[in-house]
């Protein structure tokens, strides 16, 4: 009997920040699963009820489990993911409790960021201007994923602690925002970004986004 694979509901990916960090982690993790993308509509219009349909809260990514299971969190998704591959967290527990904390810091906060820099992987931008608090945010986590590379990555793989885990799936999203919006980094967190955009995972999905004809008007005048 053919065994079901999980579902990941995700939005278009040019935009859904969100969806690629799951998708990231499973593919990382060698975790089989279906995709099932739904069009998200402009931002700030509410609720999509072709999303509401899969989860109740409103949101994608959701995992669907073969039993019909619904895991809607991003973080909680990931969680689910390590539990079936444990090289998505660091093996050293003061290294993985470090690494649980900058993507909990990414999970709940850099609003700015997020408000101002939003996710489109179609568009390139130069001379885009940030608030001060956009500018701490980037500040922020310039200094947090170039002191995780120092101190972990001592093979210089690139990745913040020497393969891909959670966390470089939790700031893939940001990694392409630096891109779009043509922001300066530090020699470590470009070297990370570089090394990111090289991985064939997130070069599969780049390719997926470049070619989807929805647009969200808002992304492209920010």
């Amino acid at each position: 009997m053919t065994e079901t694979l999980p579902t990941l509901f995700i939005g278009n990916k040019n935009y859904s920040s969100w969806s690629m960090r799951p998708w990231l982690a499973l593919k990382w993790g060698h975790i089989d699963f279906k995709e099932h993308m739904i069009p998200l509509g402009p931002r700030g219009m509410g609720l999509n009820p072709a999303v509401v349909a899969i989860n109740p809260s409103g949101t994608v990514p959701a995992l669907q489990l073969a039993d019909a299971t619904l895991i809607w969190d991003t973080m909680a998704i990931c969680e689910w993911a390590y539990e079936q591959a444990p090289t998505l967290w660091p093996t050293d527990k003061i290294a993985r409790a470090l690494a649980r904390s900058a993507s909990a810091e990414m999970h709940s906060g850099f609003a700015h960021v997020r408000q101002e820099m939003p996710m489109n992987l179609k568009r390139r931008k130069t001379g885009h201007n940030l608030s001060d608090a956009a500018k701490a945010n980037v500040a922020r986590i310039d200094a947090l994923l170039s002191g995780l590379a120092a101190r972990f990555d001592t093979a210089h793989s690139g990745w913040l602690f020497g393969r891909p885990t959670i966390v470089d799936a939790f700031y893939s999203p940001v990694a392409t925002r630096f891109r779009t919006y043509d922001i300066a980094l530090s020699a470590p967190v470009q070297k990370w970004c570089e090394t990111l955009f090289a991985d064939h995972h997130f070069q599969a999905w780049e390719a997926d986004a470049l070619v989807e004809k929805w647009v969200i008007a808002e992304t492209d005048v920010a």
